[in-house]
């Protein structure tokens, strides 16, 4: 199991300098909205993944008036602590070790794992096929190193191809050289990373079937269909096949970057054809069934981070999601709710909880 034990933030977001312990296995953290309860599970977040879960610039994570913030956390993983910092200051990110800068802020990513679940998260369902790309390759970079490695490399050739085809409407000549250099990384690349999805789907749709079932209390049978261009031919066919499209669009049409996963319950499609009622007990079971995943190929409990989800469920999926996280074995718990009553109602008498009062 890993643990945050303590948390420090400096200037981030609506916090000019605060700490806090947990030391319970279920810790609640309550108080008004716009207390910062959001926040603070953020920055729990953020010490794990070296970004926010809810804001994309890291501009947005500084409080008002302020050029940086800094975040520190202790984690306890197998007995031993570990102190991580993260710095942003004008543009520029430092995380660290004990004290130690990585070499690579990449080489952080797996070492202490979290699952957030956020009323926004339904989006997850209901987006397009981004979400759901990025779901994936955030959980597969945890548990495979050279993924997150040809994932960012992919990417970036993917913009650099993009940027050749943009230039070949004002050039005479094609410089081939360059287009093969282009397409030889990506098809590598980019067959790997196709390999490793199918592979998750089969270790991930067992573990997702049954958390539905506990959450829901239904039999409802649960596919997942992966649909990928690799699935009808290897891209560096694609990649020569396609190139008259490709030049006219000036953009790659294929690969495994258009990847998308459609959801399936007793062969409804759940985006379109779904209640919201089966919409938020899908959403719960994949973000456990995440939770699963990561326990079992890291070998250690990540931490879990409920955002204000007790507002959004009924009482029977309430008590399922309890009847879970309090299961003997289960990893810390941080969640935030504006009622604190209603938490001690929820968990009972007993319960190894504590509340976190902003």
């Amino acid at each position: 199991m890993s643990r945050l034990n303590k948390i420090i933030l400096v200037q981030f977001r609506n916090y000019s300098s605060a700490s806090y312990q947990f030391t319970a296995a279920v810790t609640c953290i309550t108080g008004p909205n716009g207390s910062g309860k959001t926040n603070l599970l953020d920055a729990a977040y953020y010490l794990c993944y070296t970004k926010s879960y809810f804001n994309a610039s890291q501009q947005n994570n500084v409080q008002a008036g302020t050029d940086g913030f800094r975040l520190e956390g202790t984690f306890e993983k197998d007995a031993r602590k570990e102190i991580i910092s993260c710095k942003w200051k004008q543009g520029k990110k430092e995380i660290l070790a004990n004290g130690v800068e990585y070499d690579r802020i990449t080489d952080h990513i797996g070492k202490f794992s979290s699952v957030m679940i956020a009323p926004d998260d339904i989006a997850l369902i209901n987006d397009g096929s981004e979400l759901r790309r990025k779901w994936v390759d955030s959980i597969l970079s945890q548990v495979d190193s050279p993924y997150l490695d040809k994932l960012l490399r992919y990417q970036r050739i993917l913009l650099q191809r993009n940027a050749w085809l943009k230039m070949q409407s004002t050039v005479t000549t094609i410089d081939a050289t360059e287009l093969e250099y282009y397409n030889n990384c990506m098809a590598e690349d980019g067959q790997y990373i196709y390999e490793r999805r199918k592979q998750f789907l089969q270790g991930f749709l067992p573990l997702l079937n049954d958390f539905y079932h506990r959450l829901s209390g239904g039999k409802e049978i649960l596919q997942v269909a992966y649909e990928s261009d690799l699935s009808q031919k290897t891209l560096a066919e694609w990649l020569q096949y396609n190139l008259q499209y490709d030049m006219r669009y000036q953009r790659t049409l294929r690969g495994i970057h258009k990847d998308d996963w459609v959801f399936v319950l007793s062969g409804m499609n759940v985006k379109q054809y779904a209640s919201q009622g089966q919409k938020k007990s899908f959403l719960f079971a994949l973000k456990l069934a995440q939770y699963a995943f990561l326990s079992k190929e890291m070998g250690h409990l990540p931490i879990l981070l409920l955002d204000d989800v007790f507002e959004k469920l009924d009482q029977q999926r309430i008590e399922a999601l309890l009847s879970i996280i309090r299961a003997p074995g289960f990893g810390q718990v941080l969640l935030t709710d504006t009622h604190e009553d209603r938490i001690r109602l929820a968990f009972g008498q007993g319960a190894d909880i504590e509340f976190v009062r902003l």
